[in-house]
């Protein structure tokens, strides 16, 4: 990782955590895994000794608190004027949003291993196959990054917290409801049936589903780079239009 980048990510992981606003995120976080875990997602009245009901509430839990974290990162910048100031350090455009994108994830990354003590639950009730919840863990991180390569675009895109805050949230619910069969019954009243399997085929509950079973499937693992790869690309378009305009 080059000098530049590593420059960003410490001081974005320095600014999360003299923050108080970094630790209720976590506190925050972790009640809410635990109340969907265990109430529910009825975790002892199961009877099997899994993650189910843990990993199942992932992409609706980081549909409001990934957008939270990723707001601030392009928006806060340009609504206190220091964007410009960030951009004339000697370090390229695009590893100020590689660092900023890092620090966050691993932010979450952070937070995501907090939550350690579920596996010594599942482990101290029963004999679970620690493989796939290995497997779950990978699945949420990348699912984690995703969310948040797309909060940090829509928060290039607004100086308003607020408005980025929104949009990420709209972008994402569908990126989830896409491959519900509610919604693509109702693409093909009207759709041929491959724009419907395209259109599915965007849906992040697919490729998260695979992780949750146990299965490192190589084209979930490039579903979600390329989304995140998409979504930090267009941030950089959008921040060096910023700066040429």
């Amino acid at each position: 990782m080059s000098g530049g980048v590593m420059t960003i990510v410490k001081r974005e992981l320095v600014g999360y955590f003299v923050s108080p606003v970094a630790y209720v995120f976590l506190v925050i976080f972790l009640l809410l895994t635990g109340f969907f875990t265990f109430t529910v997602g009825n975790f002892f009245e199961r009877g099997e000794a899994s993650l189910v009901s843990f990993f199942t509430w992932h992409p609706w839990l980081y549909l409001f608190l990934v957008p939270a974290v990723g707001m601030r990162l392009w928006s806060e910048e340009r609504r206190l004027g220091t964007m410009e100031l960030l951009l004339t350090l000697p370090i390229a455009t695009w590893q100020a949003i590689v660092g900023k994108f890092l620090a966050s994830w691993i932010f979450l990354a952070i937070a995501l291993a907090l939550t350690f003590p579920v596996i010594i639950t599942v482990n101290w009730l029963g004999d679970p196959d620690n493989g796939v919840i290995a497997s779950g863990y990978v699945g949420s991180a990348l699912l984690a990054g995703s969310y948040l390569a797309v909060s940090c675009m829509t928060s290039a895109m607004t100086r308003n917290q607020v408005i980025s805050f929104i949009l990420s949230v709209l972008i994402l619910l569908f990126l989830i409801l896409c491959g519900y069969n509610p919604v693509t019954d109702l693409l093909s009243r009207w759709a041929s049936p491959q724009f419907v399997h395209v259109v599915a085929s965007f849906s992040v509950m697919t490729h998260f589903d695979a992780f949750q079973r146990g299965i490192l499937d190589v084209r979930d693992v490039v579903f979600f780079a390329s989304l995140i790869g998409f979504a930090l690309f267009t941030t950089g378009v959008i921040i060096r239009g910023l700066r040429a305009g």
